[in-house]
């Protein structure tokens, strides 16, 4: 089956940086589309941003957009989310989620097939 495992969280002070690296195997990496989602405490999971196959890319919104950087290697079939500038609200379990077939969208949990048990981002103030 196909496992992916995130790696990359902790803890940071706000206006820093992190980044995540989301690892895949089982599978055919390239053949995927990747997106990353995040669950802050008592909220819903968030889209944060989608890399597909071609490498064409869609963010979540302005919360994320100019901070946030999502990114691919095939090679090491990993995907990144690199974090700039964090903020307290940034504060979340952020998870990557695998679409191994075109299902429509990328910004919905119910278009991706495999994700990872996520990794907890803590900014402090």
């Amino acid at each position: 089956q196909v496992q992916l495992v995130e790696s990359g969280g902790g803890l940071v002070q706000a206006g820093g940086s992190l980044r995540l690296s989301c690892v895949a195997s089982g599978g055919t990496f390239s053949n995927y589309a990747m997106g990353w989602f995040r669950q802050g405490p008592g909220k819903e999971r968030e889209f944060v941003a989608a890399i597909r196959r071609s490498g064409s890319i869609t963010y979540g919104g302005d919360s994320v957009k100019g901070r946030f950087t999502i990114s691919r290697d095939n090679a090491k079939n990993t995907a990144y989310l690199q974090m700039n500038s964090l903020k307290p609200e940034d504060t979340a379990v952020y998870y990557c989620a695998a679409q191994r077939k075109d299902s429509g969208g990328y910004v919905s949990i119910r278009q991706y097939d495999y994700w990872g048990q996520g990794t907890q981002v803590t900014v402090s103030s």
